[in-house]
């Protein structure tokens, strides 16, 4: 039986005695016990009597009550904010004025670190004779031989786009140039590839699989090019080349259907798997074209990259950055192009800015270093939105039926 000076509801003084534990100082001050812990407190404990050989031990209930009231008083309850979710804390503002300017301008030096970070990727169409080229996309073979001999003697080795990319992931693309030929002319088996091949290159050639042994006629003007057929793709990469795909029929590709943007990433990269043996890796949007949809449509085909000309925000891995070379890219012009691109590596790294004047190469007379949105094409080149022809050209959107200059501004 209890004892009989207990006040009724407490506990028997032998069992808080047998409870005891040394104290570890004062608590702090504490809130409101909670209603659990009151109601367990005012509960009767009721124990057998001990006996004389017995040591009273205390009941689970004494436990809680001791606690309850413990836990009660380090942990207070916490504050909750109305319309947060559990964990989510509170629950943003509106930004303050200028919060989204900051926040636009923190987006675009992302997207020009990411883009300076991305190695030297050089941009080839046609080559061959140059006197007819209204869209300035082709290049001697005398003047493809110099350029290549250009690379080589600065210990600049030039690679296709995929294993520029594995190289790039493993830190080891420092002397690595991509270079890369678009619209699969058949000119790239005849010339390219043999010059490529004397200087110690490879490159990635981006072909129509839906215009096998066709002809360049999304060009309104300038001269009929024949393009690879089926044998011409498989030959050049037996030669230790890449092929990626430019889409079927070199459509600008911001400006089809969804229906039509899959048909032309999804049905060229099966065209060819067949053609090859081997899926292909890389993806060229026609005219450099690109927008969030058609990246997302890359990606989603199963490609592991894909190139572009100028793609700004978009830059990475499915919007490559590339510099187009042309027939007047001598020494000075490619000197010009890699300190461009050095320069805004170092920018985005934190280091010196790129100079914002135009800057005259000895020799050619043209002035090739920034200038208009971004340079003018890695500044030597005009054009709209997509440099128009694949950044090459000036004139509508994408300089289709658009004469160029008689040289690059």
């Amino acid at each position: 039986m209890p004892s009989s000076n207990a006040m009724p509801g407490s506990a028997p003084e032998s069992v808080l005695r047998s409870v005891r534990r040394p104290s570890p100082g004062p608590l702090p001050e504490a809130a409101p016990v909670s209603p659990c812990a009151q109601t367990s407190a005012q509960t009767p404990v009721h124990t057998s009597a001990p006996t004389s050989a017995q040591t009273p031990v205390p009941t689970s209930a004494q436990t809680s009550v001791r606690t309850s009231a413990r836990t009660t008083a380090v942990r207070p309850s916490p504050v909750r904010v109305s319309g947060a979710r559990s964990g989510s804390g509170p629950v943003p503002g509106p930004r303050p004025d200028g919060a989204a300017d900051r926040a636009r301008a923190h987006s675009a030096a992302r997207s020009r670190r990411r883009q300076a970070a991305l190695p030297w990727t050089l941009m080839y169409h046609s080559v061959g004779d140059c006197r007819d080229d209204p869209y300035l996309v082709t290049v001697s073979p005398e003047r493809l031989g110099r350029q290549l001999e250009w690379l080589r003697r600065r210990g600049l080795t030039g690679v296709g786009v995929g294993e520029l990319m594995r190289a790039h992931a493993a830190g080891r693309a420092s002397r690595m140039v991509g270079l890369t030929f678009d619209d699969g002319y058949a000119d790239f088996l005849e010339y390219a590839v043999p010059l490529l091949l004397r200087y110690g290159h490879t490159a990635t050639v981006f072909v129509l699989p839906g215009r096998l042994g066709g002809v360049n006629a999304w060009d309104e003007q300038g001269p009929r090019k024949p393009l690879l057929t089926a044998d011409g793709i498989r030959a050049a990469a037996a030669a230790g080349m890449e092929v990626g795909s430019h889409g079927l029929l070199h459509l600008d590709l911001t400006a089809v259907d969804e229906d039509e943007l899959t048909v032309e990433v999804t049905e060229s990269r099966d065209l060819l798997r067949e053609i090859t043996g081997r899926e292909p890796d890389g993806f060229c949007y026609p005219y450099g074209a690109t927008d969030a949809r058609t990246v997302a449509a890359a990606r989603g085909a199963g490609y592991r990259y894909a190139c572009s000309v100028d793609p700004g925000p978009l830059a990475g891995t499915f919007a490559l950055p590339r510099a187009y070379v042309g027939q007047r890219d001598a020494a000075g012009r490619l000197n010009a192009k890699r300190l461009l691109h050095k320069l805004r590596t170092a920018t985005a790294a934190g280091g010196p800015p790129a100079a914002p004047a135009p800057t005259p190469v000895p020799g050619d007379g043209i002035s090739v270093l920034p200038g208009g949105r971004d340079g003018a094409r890695d500044g030597v080149l005009p054009g709209g939105r997509d440099g128009a022809r694949d950044g090459v050209l000036p004139g509508g959107r994408s300089g289709r039926g658009t004469a160029a200059p008689e040289e690059p501004r």
